[in-house]
């Protein structure tokens, strides 16, 4: 046997150079020549889930918003959480690949035994007593055990492939919890900044309705304006009045749901106002189209394919026998002080070869699922890139037409107040009635306030469009304007 046995593992391990299952290839994605709202060529994404995402905030050289994302990536609890599922799936690597080599183990023992028997004397002059004899004697074991499952079918080693892939893959489902996050909270922290701009607004039309209200009263106190004239200027007044209160409401949940991205109580932040001047990046034609290949999640779906591609090979490995080497040495005496001397000593070796005859379509049935899932994961696959070709265009289109809506808007504030200070005119000269500086009023109102919105709407259009491409901006690459004088810009894409 101990000839025989070196033999056998040169044989096991030459074996065990094989795996079944279909190697893995990554499969084909959808592809587009270009993105069809600004210009650039389309390559197959092959993402890099380990890049680390550049501080693309930084663009808007906004010193409080740089505070805020920093203390929230420290800070959320929902990026802890995708952080300790990332560490499970790395410690589950380990656990995999340790199926590749033997168990060793050791144990210890004492027993007591004996024998008792019973009987009846008849010898003469003597009555049937019964006599009884008791023998026992202590046992004394120490063993040193080892099993090796040799991975001969390569079953082991597509699980540590499986595992591997589900641990990369959980990265990129890091990064992309961290790219979320960091897009949520600009997102909300610039419609906060847009709400400030809108108070600030309402605030001083609600100070110009005030005077309003007086001029009213006053020209109805000397009787040259009717009682109607007051009572919509007091409408006006109080309706724009409830508008602040609503803005503050909205405000105060913005920086509640900022607090909780960072990971704090409500109660525990306060963002001061401040004037509402903003960088807003533009991005013309000709964006590199490499940036999408950063993206998070296609990186994660990827790997869920090839993780799915290995589990293929685990459940057909199935098909084949299990062998198993087992060996053990160890001492047995009964006398405690005597038990590691050299004499009686004991050993084993074993050999077991296991394979299943008859299943009734099991394992056929647990290939056939493991075959469906990679499917899944192919297709899932393919549509996360697609949704990403759709979120660039999405955001590409909506800067674009958001920033020709912006002029033309701004157009329509500039001729909202020229008429209201011609109308005021009018009703002060008596040639007009106040109805009709009540409606050129609220048409400011109107216009100024979808001035800030537009300009807010174009923040959240950057910040979705930044997401799209995965985060990472080079300020300073083609296709990418550079942030203005004394603005922190990105960090190169590495």
């Amino acid at each position: 046997m101990t000839r025989v046995l070196p033999f056998l593992l040169a044989f096991l391990l030459a074996l065990a150079g094989c795996a079944v299952g279909p190697d893995y290839k990554r499969p084909e994605a959808p592809q587009a020549t270009g993105f069809k709202e600004a210009g650039g060529e389309w390559i197959v994404a092959q993402p890099a889930d380990a890049v680390p995402k550049g501080q693309w905030w930084t663009l808007f050289n906004d010193p409080v918003l740089d505070g805020l994302v920093d203390q929230a990536n420290g800070g959320s609890f929902t990026l802890a959480a995708a952080e300790a599922r990332y560490r499970q799936a790395t410690a589950a690597i380990g656990a995999a690949r340790a199926q590749l080599f033997p168990t060793l183990g050791v144990s210890a023992g004492v027993t007591r035994a004996g024998a008792t028997g019973s009987g009846t004397s008849n010898q003469a002059g003597t009555s049937g007593n019964a006599i009884s004899g008791t023998a026992a004697a202590s046992r004394y074991t120490v063993d040193l055990n080892a099993s090796w499952e040799p991975d001969l079918w390569g079953r082991v080693r597509r699980q540590v492939e499986s595992a591997r892939a589900s641990a990369q893959a959980s990265q990129g489902d890091l990064e992309a919890a961290r790219l979320s996050l960091d897009a949520e909270l600009a997102t909300d922290y610039f419609q906060l900044r847009t709400t400030d701009a809108e108070i600030v607004l309402i605030d001083d039309t609600v100070k110009a309705f005030g005077t309003n209200y007086k001029l009213t009263q006053n020209r109805y106190a000397a009787g040259v304006a009717g009682r109607v004239d007051v009572v919509q200027a007091e409408s006006q007044l109080r309706g724009t009045q409830a508008q602040a209160i609503d803005l503050k409401a909205a405000r105060a949940q913005l920086e509640h749901a900022i607090a909780i991205l960072m990971g704090k109580p409500p109660a525990d932040v306060t963002i001061a106002p401040v004037d509402l001047h903003f960088h807003t990046p533009t991005i013309p034609p000709g964006i590199p189209s490499t940036l999408l290949q950063r993206r998070p999640d296609i990186a994660a779906a990827e790997r869920r394919v090839a993780a799915a591609n290995a589990q293929i090979g685990v459940a057909e490995a199935a098909y084949f026998p299990n062998l198993s080497l087992t060996g053990s040495i160890g001492k047995a005496q009964s006398s405690f002080a005597h038990l590691f001397s050299l004499s009686n000593r004991t050993w084993s070796l074993g050999l077991d070869l296991a394979e299943t005859l008859l299943d009734f379509g099991a394992r056929r049935s647990q290939v056939e699922q493991a075959r469906a899932a990679y499917d899944e994961t192919v297709a899932n696959y393919r549509q996360t890139v697609l949704t990403s070709m759709q979120e660039v265009e999405d955001n590409l289109a909506a800067m674009h037409w958001l920033g020709e809506e912006s002029q033309v808007q701004a157009e329509s504030a500039r001729a909202a107040r020229e008429s209201v200070v011609l109308t005021v005119n009018q009703y002060k000269a008596g040639t007009v009635s106040f109805l009709n500086v009540a409606l050129v009023q609220a048409a400011q109102l109107d216009a100024e306030r979808a001035t800030v919105t537009l300009l807010g709407r174009r923040l959240a259009a950057t910040v979705g469009l930044i997401r799209a491409l995965g985060g990472t901006w080079d300020a300073g690459a083609p296709g990418i304007s550079p942030a203005p004088a004394g603005a922190a810009a990105g960090p190169a894409a590495r």
